[in-house]
């Protein structure tokens, strides 16, 4: 079946086309509805005709592969995904509001307003990033803004994921990308780094600040590489009241090297969040373009310029590390000993900010019998679990985004517990330790078989006295072999 061929009334999958919305380069936009569904819907379908350009079908089967893995109000939800072997499309919900296109028709816009925006754009850029995505196609048609207030980005064709296979990469290493948003690195066919994005942000930001595109709209490669050496015109040349703070944090976003940018989108939306903390450099004070001795400087650098292989973005997670606390509720000593390992935990989240704590606790299960469902006094177990969980947590006062609870059933707490420390990629365990009994000395305790077994750090905490609230961890860094 081919795309081109689709009318309105057509239904496919349920779906009633109603009306031909726009015609891409790559694909084309039909609204559809569908009964029962209230929401407002698009479906998008791949040109396939003869003689389409085969990128199109390319482009769309990596946007079929990582759409419906995003969630979150910075992406379009998915509703549907059709079948490749019949007609591959994608619903996804129509999004309110408008492209950054239609208020680029107003540039150059106000400081506020641009910093406005753009912080928007960076809090949605580094949702997408934490979910292990680089979009690679930052502009203003690839971005919405919902009326609600959320920027969403759009197209995801040329993008990348950590966890799929590269398949533009696999096809070509010429660059990819729309030529005017383009990051230095990407020109070089580097397709692994976030600070991509932030560049080709930089790019929106100036264009928002001036009405101009700081390298144009260059159509061959050469054209693209000039961006390795060629300084954008200082933002104070185009427009003398720009204040120094903006220019800066612009300048920043367009270094050639990505260690000399932003380090992620959201250290860029706080810096245009909170302007009177930008640290003003050279950058800020730049009111005319660099002279013919400095271009050529620039040249001869940039002919002979190296970019070492950039951090891909599960690379960048591990500066923030996944922290595995594993409770147990059951003990005598549970709440002195959960104390204690909150304690200890909080010094490990003060150490790295950035790290993702996974709060675990096994509820033990028969291996003969079916267990009981709710506990004496008729409340569900499991969920009286989850409740403790969260109940522990609450002092911490961490985002909702850095800590997640897990209750699992198992028949061995051990292995349950290394089972998902090897399957999540722990960093590093963090559990406390009964105090010493006669069954314990015979049968072994769970936190001495992990720290034998685990892979990662395992730090495990007891109580000096019996009732004492102190602790003192022990067995750092497994495997230790016993």
């Amino acid at each position: 079946m081919e795309s081109h061929r689709l009318h309105a009334g057509r239904v496919i999958d349920g779906f009633k086309l109603v009306e031909l919305v726009h015609t891409g380069g790559m694909a084309a936009l039909w609204s559809v509805t569908k009964p029962g569904e209230p929401r407002a819907m698009l479906m998008k379908v791949p040109f396939l005709g003869e003689g389409d350009d085969h990128s199109a079908i390319i482009g769309f089967e990596i946007e079929h592969m990582i759409l419906p893995r995003l969630s979150g109000p910075h992406v379009p939800a998915v509703i549907a995904v059709g079948d490749f072997s019949v007609l591959p499309h994608l619903v996804i919900e129509r999004l309110p509001g408008k492209s950054l296109d239609s208020r680029l028709k107003d540039a150059p816009l106000s400081p506020e307003d641009v910093c406005w925006l753009g912080a928007k754009i960076a809090t949605a850029l580094q949702d997408i990033h934490r979910q292990h995505v680089i979009h690679l196609d930052v502009k203003p048609a690839n971005i919405m803004l919902r009326d609600s207030g959320p920027a969403v980005m759009i197209d995801y064709g040329l993008s990348r994921h950590d966890e799929l296979p590269d398949l533009l990469a696999e096809e070509s290493d010429l660059p990819i990308g729309t030529s005017a948003y383009m990051a230095p690195e990407q020109v070089l066919g580097i397709r692994s780094d976030p600070r991509s994005d932030i560049f080709a942000l930089g790019v929106v930001l100036y264009e928002m600040t001036s009405g101009e595109k700081p390298f144009g709209n260059p159509s061959t490669r050469a054209g693209m590489r000039q961006r390795l050496y060629h300084e954008p015109r200082p933002l104070r040349a185009l427009q003398p009241h720009i204040a120094p703070w903006l220019q800066e944090i612009i300048l920043k976003c367009l270094e050639v090297d990505p260690d000399d940018r932003f380090q992620t989108a959201g250290q860029l939306a706080h810096a245009l969040r909170n302007p009177d903390q930008v640290v003003l450099t050279g950058r800020a004070a730049r009111v005319k373009s660099p002279g013919l001795v400095k271009r050529v400087k620039n040249w001869w650098q940039g002919q002979n310029r190296v970019i070492a292989p950039p951090m891909r973005v599960a690379d960048r997670l591990d500066k923030a590390p996944i922290i595995m606390c594993a409770l147990d509720f059951s003990v005598d000593e549970a709440d002195a000993i959960s104390d204690a390992v909150k304690r200890l935990v909080r010094r490990l989240l003060e150490t790295d900010p950035g790290a993702r704590l996974v709060c675990l606790t096994v509820l033990k299960t028969s291996l003969v019998k079916l267990d009981e469902a709710l506990d004496q006094g008729g409340r569900n177990i499991y969920l009286k679990r989850l409740v403790a969980l969260k109940d522990w947590a609450r002092s911490l006062d961490l985002l909702e985004e850095s800590v997640s609870f897990h209750v699992i059933e198992a028949v061995d707490p051990a292995q349950a517990i290394l089972d998902y420390a090897s399957f999540n990629g722990v960093d590093h365990i963090v559990m406390g330790a009964r105090g010493h009994s006669t069954l314990r000395r015979y049968l072994g305790s769970v936190s001495s078989r992990v720290v034998a077994e685990a892979s990662c750090s395992v730090t495990v905490v007891r109580l000096t006295h019996a009732h004492d609230q102190s602790a003192e961890p022990r067995d750092q860094d497994a495997p230790s072999g016993g």
